[in-house]
C-alpha cells in the first residue's frame, strides 16, 4: 500500500500594520510553504508584501518582532520605492493606456493607440501595427460582437506576438546551447520573467513582448542555459554571456521598467498585478536584507 500523498500547504495572507518614525505603514503578510526566509516585495497592486515561512518551520512560529525589525531597518528603502511607484503610476496613467490617443509600450517603444470600429458583422476585434510620420501606431479595430474590452484585445494580440518572438529566440539559441525544451508555456506571473523546471519545461511572461527584443532574448537565453546548469554559478553566467554578452544591460532594463510593463493593458486600473519593482532577497544567516529589484529571470 502506497503512503498517502502530502497535500500542499496553502499560502496564507493577512493584513499588517506597523508604526514607523515616518508614519504608519500597511503591508500584506504572506506565509508560504516555499519560503525559506523573510523577503519583502513592493507589488503594484497590493503595496508592501512581506513573505515568510509557514509557522511549522523552525523559528517562524512567532515572527512579529523579526518583521517589525525588518521593516524598521528598511524604512528609507521602503519609502523610496513606494514614492517611485507612485510617480510611475501617475506617469503610466497619464499616457492613457488603451484608449484613443493613449500610448502603450510594445517591443520597447511607445506606440500611439488608435481605436476604430470594425465593419458590421465582424465577429472578432483585431490589432494592426502601423507606422506614420508621428511614429508607431497600434490600431485597435473593435467588433461590436466582440465583448472584450480594448485593453484585453491588445493584451491577447500581444500574447500571440510574444509566443512567436519567444519561439524564434528558443529556436535560434537552443541548438547553440545544446538544449531542447520539453515544453514552453506563456503566463502572466507576478514575480519573475521566466522559469525553468528540472524536467526541461520553460515558462515565460507574455509581457516580455512589451520590452525591447534584446530583453526578451536575454530571458530566453537565461532559461535555456538553466537546462544545462540549474544554478546561478560562474558556469551558468558564462553560458548566458556566450549568447548575449550584454545581458546585464537588458536585465537592468527589465528591473527599471517592471512596474510599467506589469501596469500595462489592465482594464481595471493602471496599477494592475505584476512583478514587483523592488524586492528584498531571502534572509541570509545574519538576518533579512533588502536588495534592489530582481533580475530578468530566475
Amino acid at each position: 500500500m502506497s503512503p498517502p500523498s502530502r497535500r500542499p500547504v496553502p499560502t496564507v495572507e493577512a493584513p499588517g500594520l506597523i508604526q514607523l518614525p515616518s508614519g504608519p505603514l500597511a503591508y500584506l503578510l504572506r506565509r508560504s510553504a516555499r519560503a525559506r526566509g523573510m523577503r519583502i516585495t513592493i507589488d503594484p497592486a497590493r503595496g508592501v508584501v512581506v513573505t515568510i515561512p509557514v509557522p511549522a518551520r523552525r523559528g517562524w512560529g512567532h515572527p512579529e518582532a523579526r518583521i517589525d525589525t525588518f521593516l524598521l531597518e528598511r524604512e528609507a528603502w521602503l519609502r523610496r520605492h513606494l514614492g517611485r511607484h507612485e510617480r510611475l503610476r501617475v506617469e503610466v496613467a497619464g499616457r492613457g493606456q488603451v484608449r484613443d490617443g493613449g500610448s502603450v509600450r510594445y517591443r520597447g517603444e511607445l506606440h500611439q493607440v488608435r481605436i476604430g470600429a470594425a465593419p458590421k458583422g465582424t465577429r472578432r476585434s483585431v490589432v494592426l501595427r502601423e507606422g506614420d510620420a508621428d511614429g508607431d501606431v497600434l490600431v485597435v479595430v473593435l467588433a461590436a460582437r466582440d465583448r472584450r474590452p480594448p485593453a484585453r484585445v491588445v493584451a491577447d494580440w500581444c500574447r500571440e506576438r510574444a509566443r512567436e518572438a519567444i519561439e524564434r529566440a528558443l529556436a535560434e539559441h537552443g541548438p547553440a546551447l545544446g538544449v531542447v525544451p520539453t515544453g514552453v508555456a506563456l503566463r502572466d506571473p507576478r514575480t519573475r520573467w521566466g522559469s525553468a523546471s528540472r524536467r526541461g519545461r520553460l515558462s515565460f511572461s507574455w509581457r516580455l513582448v512589451l520590452a525591447p527584443p534584446e530583453a526578451l532574448e536575454t530571458v530566453a537565453i537565461h532559461e535555456l542555459a538553466h537546462l544545462r546548469v540549474f544554478g546561478h554559478g560562474p558556469r551558468f553566467w558564462e553560458l548566458v554571456a556566450s549568447r548575449r554578452p550584454d545581458h546585464l544591460v537588458w536585465r537592468r532594463w527589465l528591473r527599471q521598467h517592471a512596474f510599467e510593463l506589469h501596469s500595462a493593458l489592465t482594464p481595471a486600473s493602471p496599477a494592475g498585478p505584476g512583478d514587483p519593482v523592488a524586492q528584498g532577497g531571502p534572509a541570509p544567516p545574519g538576518g533579512p536584507a533588502a536588495q534592489p529589484a530582481p533580475g530578468a529571470a530566475r
